[in-house]
């Protein structure tokens, strides 16, 4: 992806998005765009018109700490957004590679350790996976290939979230709040590719679903950014029906790259009585050890 471009887009986007109300500033009735204007932003950050202008331009080329933190602020930036702006800073230096976690090469081939499978069949009462920036699903736990049945039980998606989430019609029955899960796919994906902007298989990825989906490429047109890392999500799973789980993403420290991520039910509700019934109709499935332990 072309950094200039990328960070073009995005500050853009976020200056967009900011209102005069916002910010302590007067609306007027003769604005040409909408949000704030770069000399508002300029001000707002302490630094001069020309030189933010600069940034937007997609120069963020020796930007310091200080100015990046500036720009985060006027912007009124989150963490995810301050952390995908500074990975844009770094990609600008050349400085990615080296600040960046070494990753294991070849994710799509990337088998678990024996441990860290053991790891996901020990948790019994809620879907636990293994996955990557890109979303592919790498490991599981049985609860979790019998919670996403769909996903598995076709190859076309390569066991990859966002491709289930844009290309699968299923999903819409899976995810009640569809148009909330799209909006989050392509969040993780737009931070993914500000995090590691050489990855040959997210930029394929993101061709792929931005060819075949409109609804992809309209929401990454918008330059979201997302970190998945703890929430609630609702689920109508075709067995067991209706689910509302919590969810927690870990990071792997042995495996730069990849997080666990866990769901669990509310003790003593329906969606508890629901997971335990799909781990018991999993269970009487009697799912392969082959099956059990994806390799890809």
């Amino acid at each position: 992806m072309d950094n200039r471009e990328e960070v073009r887009e995005f500050l853009t986007s976020r200056r967009a998005k900011i209102t005069p109300e916002q910010v302590g500033l007067p609306a007027g009735s003769r604005r040409r765009v909408p949000g704030l204007r770069r000399s508002e932003v300029a001000a707002l950050a302490d630094m001069s018109v020309e030189y933010y202008a600069k940034l937007e331009r997609g120069n963020l080329a020796g930007a310091s700490p200080a100015v990046l933190e500036a720009v985060a602020r006027a912007l009124q930036l989150d963490d995810a957004e301050r952390a995908h702006l500074l990975h844009l800073a770094q990609a600008a230096d050349g400085t990615d590679a080296l600040t960046r976690p070494r990753r294991r090469a070849g994710n799509r081939q990337w088998t678990p350790h024996r441990s860290l499978q053991w790891t996901l069949d020990a948790i019994t009462a809620g879907p636990a996976v293994v996955s990557n920036g890109r979303m592919d699903i790498l490991a599981a736990n049985p609860l979790a290939r019998a919670f996403y049945t769909d996903l598995f039980a076709h190859a076309d998606n390569q066991r990859n979230l966002a491709r289930f989430q844009f290309l699968d019609p299923a999903t819409r029955r899976f995810y009640p709040d569809w148009e909330l899960f799209a909006d989050m796919a392509v969040a993780v994906l737009r931070r993914e590719a500000g995090r590691d902007p050489h990855d040959k298989d997210l930029h394929d990825l993101i061709g792929e679903l931005s060819t075949r989906s409109k609804e992809f490429r309209t929401r990454w047109g918008a330059h979201n950014v997302r970190r998945h890392g703890t929430g609630t999500k609702r689920f109508r799973h075709p067995a067991v029906g209706d689910l509302t789980l919590a969810y927690e993403s870990l990071d792997l420290a042995a495996e730069p790259g990849l997080s666990m991520t866990i769901y669990a039910a509310e003790p003593g509700s329906p969606s508890e009585e629901g997971l335990r019934l799909l781990a018991s109709l999993a269970a009487t499935e009697n799912v392969s050890p082959a099956a059990q332990h994806p390799t890809s």
